[in-house]
């Protein structure tokens, strides 16, 4: 071959070289420019996800104490349930003292 040729094709291969070399060291800044790219786009929309989902979470939170809250309640009125057949005896056992006073009276005039 000639030498003209070869310093051609040398050119070549070395602009192909440098180029190629460019490309590489730049290729992670661009990775990194598209991924603030895609950073800054979505942010914002997950940062309202991320309050609306906080938001939610205190709503259930309030509502599970709610329901807690009744649950105990309920519970608290079952095992009240004696205190209620005991009160239920008491007003029978009064309403018949009273009727008996009743009619004692009526038998007294």
């Amino acid at each position: 071959m000639e030498e003209p040729e070869m310093q051609l094709k040398g050119k070549k291969v070395t602009d192909k070289f440098t180029e190629s070399v460019y490309v590489l060291a730049n290729e992670p800044s661009v990775a990194l420019y598209r991924l603030q790219e895609h950073v800054r786009r979505s942010l914002p929309e997950l940062a309202q996800h991320k309050a609306d989902m906080q938001r939610w979470e205190e709503q259930s939170q309030g509502a599970i104490y709610t329901v807690e809250y009744a649950c105990s309640a309920v519970k608290n009125l079952v095992d009240s349930s004696i205190y209620f057949r005991s009160i239920e005896g008491l007003l029978k056992q009064a309403i018949s003292i009273r009727d008996h006073m009743s009619a004692t009276s009526q038998g007294h005039r």
